[in-house]
């Protein structure tokens, strides 16, 4: 089902690429992120050009929760310990000078995305210690944060920590805007890029700079970004007749659960898990379970889904995509904070082409690697490879094709052979294979998108085999 922005904004179509050109700066990927990028060199004098392969805002940009805040879950405490207060610090001014660039560009742009400034809230219903030391951790950084043990929730928390200066917006309204002083290319798919040689399926653009602002880069060397993170969906309702709240909430638990108005609605999100590890499903009725307990009166409007890069150690890889191809720069790993992230990854690497190299960049570094903060993860990413891969290899079909019910999904076996099947509701079968085309994970069916989805770097197609985002660049087979 389409999010809230989807539903109120039309973006104008932009004509795919008409053939061959050169430019200063190609930049791939038409979401938040690479649109920001583009603006930012333009006001700098630098040409860009934008190819998205499907539509301006059609990836994550379209289903985010649009929170702009520096508050990004427990992490600033994390960071001082692991990283050190110098780096902690970069991290806490970038965010901020981000959300303060999302207000420059709303007032000299005058648009008009419903922008405001609200109070962003962590809380646990469980724990405080934490939430004080991040408190504390956030203060000792210069960020406007204290903990207080007063919400506007309709449950009872053991504290929470407000962060001052924040805001919301509607995106899509904002991408549209941003998006008229800059050159897009919709309908452009980039299949591969050597040097500064871009080529898509409709001309090849050659370019000093290539930035790669498409969620997860597809180029697996050199960087090796999928053995440097995984993806993971969750869930939000849009519900009417629900209750103005003071800010907005985000819940550090395991099964915590986030919370902001926009407008007429108030977004409840959760269900988290790691893409393609779904199975069950059921991550819809658990927030609408949630939904009746806190707001008995509220009706559902809307629901859809988001997907979110994970790094290792928790901070976004924004900067040079590799030391072999310096011209080269990524932008990637934002986890659930897409909207602050992607204009810190605009500013800095704006800046970097620009040779205007921002000191407080540093923590964002692709080039890092710090294994007491990444080690856990590293393991648990490769652990999920190697089941994805033996799951492709070696295992059979898990049910007979004719036990499938109308209006399911699953790996079945046909002729003795393992297959992805989808019953419509009508009783149509679609057949597709279970190999992803990116690396050879077996897919998994997904009940609450109806899609096919890969637990390893997170790809996913619709029941029908299409792809519906990557790092895979193709459609399955049949």
């Amino acid at each position: 089902m389409p999010s809230i922005w989807s539903e109120t904004t039309q973006i104008a179509p932009r004509p795919p690429l008409p053939g061959d050109l050169e430019t200063d700066t190609a930049v791939i990927g038409g979401g938040m992120a690479g649109v920001l990028t583009a603006w930012l060199l333009k006001e700098a004098g630098v040409e860009s050009v934008v190819l998205e392969a499907q539509r301006l805002g059609s990836g994550q940009t379209r289903n985010t929760t649009a929170k702009i805040t520096s508050q990004h879950g427990l992490i600033y405490d994390k960071l001082t310990r692991r990283f050190g207060a110098e780096q902690a610090g970069q991290y806490a001014r970038v965010n901020q000078r981000a959300i303060a660039e999302y207000r420059r560009i709303v007032r000299e742009l005058a648009i008009d995305c419903a922008l405001e400034e609200r109070a962003a809230y962590l809380y646990s219903t469980l724990d405080e210690d934490a939430l004080r030391a991040e408190a504390h951790a956030a203060r000792a950084l210069g960020l406007n944060a204290q903990f207080t043990a007063q919400t506007a929730l309709p449950f009872p928390v053991k504290g929470a920590v407000r962060f001052e200066e924040q805001a919301q917006f509607h995106p899509l309204r904002f991408l549209a805007a941003v998006a008229e002083q800059v050159t897009v290319y919709e309908q452009t798919l980039v299949l591969r890029v050597d040097g500064g040689r871009v080529e898509t399926d409709r001309g090849t653009v050659r370019a000093r700079h290539v930035v790669f602002a498409c969620h997860f880069p597809f180029v697996n060397a050199p960087g090796y970004y999928f053995a440097r993170m995984h993806q993971e969906r969750s869930y939000v309702l849009a519900l009417k007749n629900a209750p103005q709240l003071d800010g907005m909430y985000y819940g550090v638990d395991p099964e915590g659960l986030s919370f902001r108005n926009a407008g007429e609605y108030l977004l409840l999100g959760g269900g988290n898990h790691r893409t393609g590890e779904n199975s069950a499903g059921g991550r819809y009725e658990l927030l609408r379970q949630a939904a009746r307990r806190c707001y008995p009166d509220s009706r559902e409007a809307a629901h859809w889904s988001a997907q979110d890069c994970i790094p290792l150690d928790g901070v976004p890889y924004i900067g040079v995509y590799a030391p072999s191809v310096p011209n080269w720069y990524v932008a990637t790993g934002f986890q659930k904070w897409g909207m602050t992230s992607s204009m810190a990854a605009a500013m800095l690497i704006s800046a970097r082409i620009t040779g205007r190299e921002d000191p407080d960049g540093a923590v964002f570094s692709p080039r890092r690697f710090k294994l007491p903060a990444a080690g856990a993860n590293l393991l648990e990413d490769g652990k999920q490879t190697v089941k994805g891969l033996s799951r492709q290899l070696f295992t059979s079909g898990r049910a007979e094709l004719e036990a499938l019910p109308s209006g399911h999904g699953g790996v079945v076996e046909l002729d003795g052979e393992k297959v992805g099947a989808y019953r419509d509701e009508t009783g149509e079968l679609f057949l597709v294979s279970t190999r992803c085309p990116h690396l050879g994970c077996q897919l998994e069916w997904n009940p609450d998108e109806k899609s096919w989805e890969c637990p390893c770097h997170g790809s996913r197609f619709d029941h029908r085999g299409r792809l519906l985002e990557g790092p895979a660049q193709t459609h399955l087979t049949e």
